[in-house]
């Protein structure tokens, strides 16, 4: 009797209609907690960069916390700045004593300037973590430091450069367009600057942008000069990604939107993230 009884209410509309329900709700449930654990695992955690700064000749108070700013607003990397106060050629950087000075960032982004700084086990330490595989930006007069009598640091840079002319307007002209770094970037001329010189490009070097000025020679008559302005490197047997410019002597250079999103897609290259998911700004806690 009993097995019959419940035959009969099994077999109702309503009953199943029910079973169905408690079913689904259960499914989305499910998939409703599953979506939600998964999502926690894949939420984008910023990238760690560390920007080091300070030397002789440029505003790197004001500079590093532009570049700061404007690379957090367009990408999801939280920047910690370092800036050595030494106003001259020459520092020890007490940072580069630090054993694994670069431990706990994804990049770093060198922008000093010590061109007296000389000592080779020193720079050994500088290039140690890059030699182990962390990806670096070098901006500026990053490309005239650390002048040793050898070619360690420049085959890091990928260009060997030893100087610059006055400081006049340089058109840009992007040779690779396609380069993940610059896709979209249109070619511009920039305000007063200084054109970094080539004395020699390493084969691990690959020109993204030149840069060109009109001069005057000593005679007075204009001639053009052109050199390498942006350019990557495969450092180190190609383990290691370096995204490089000679730009960006003055504050107002550092501060244009073009450059920033030039230095932030170059950094996102280095670190191999330059995809949807980083290149935008970091979300911001809701205000509580």
């Amino acid at each position: 009797m009993l097995v019959k009884d419940c035959r009969k209410l099994i077999s109702r509309p309503v009953f199943l209609e029910k079973i169905r329900m408690s079913f689904r709700f259960g499914v989305m449930a499910l998939v409703f907690v599953a979506s939600t654990v998964f999502a926690a695992d894949d939420a984008v955690k910023p990238l760690k960069v560390l920007l080091i700064c300070g030397g002789c000749c440029h505003d790197y108070t004001k500079q590093k916390d532009i570049l700061k700013k404007g690379i957090e607003a367009r990408a999801n990397i939280e920047v910690t700045t370092h800036q050595d106060p030494n106003s001259g050629t020459k520092s020890d950087l007490p940072i580069y004593k630090e054993a694994d000075w670069a431990k706990g960032y994804d990049a770093v982004i060198h922008d000093e300037c010590f061109a007296d700084v000389k000592e080779v086990p020193f720079i050994e330490g500088i290039l140690k973590p890059h030699k182990e595989g962390t990806p670096a930006v070098l901006l500026h007069c990053a490309m005239h430091c650390y002048r040793s009598g050898t070619d360690m640091w420049f085959k890091f840079t990928g260009i060997q450069s030893s100087g610059h002319g006055p400081q006049l307007p340089i058109a840009i002209t992007f040779a690779d367009k396609e380069h993940p770094s610059v896709k979209g970037i249109a070619d511009w001329t920039t305000i007063k600057e200084e054109l970094y010189n080539n004395l020699k490009l390493f084969e691990t070097a690959k020109v993204v942008a030149r840069g060109k000025q009109v001069v005057k020679d000593k005679e007075g008559k204009e001639k053009d000069v052109d050199y390498a302005v942006v350019w990557t490197n495969e450092y180190d047997e190609k383990k290691t990604r370096v995204f490089c410019t000679t730009l960006g002597h003055n504050n107002e250079t550092v501060g244009d939107a073009r450059y920033l999103d030039m230095v932030t897609r170059g950094l996102l290259w280095s670190m191999d993230k330059l995809n949807d998911k980083y290149l935008k700004a970091a979300p911001t806690e809701p205000a509580k």
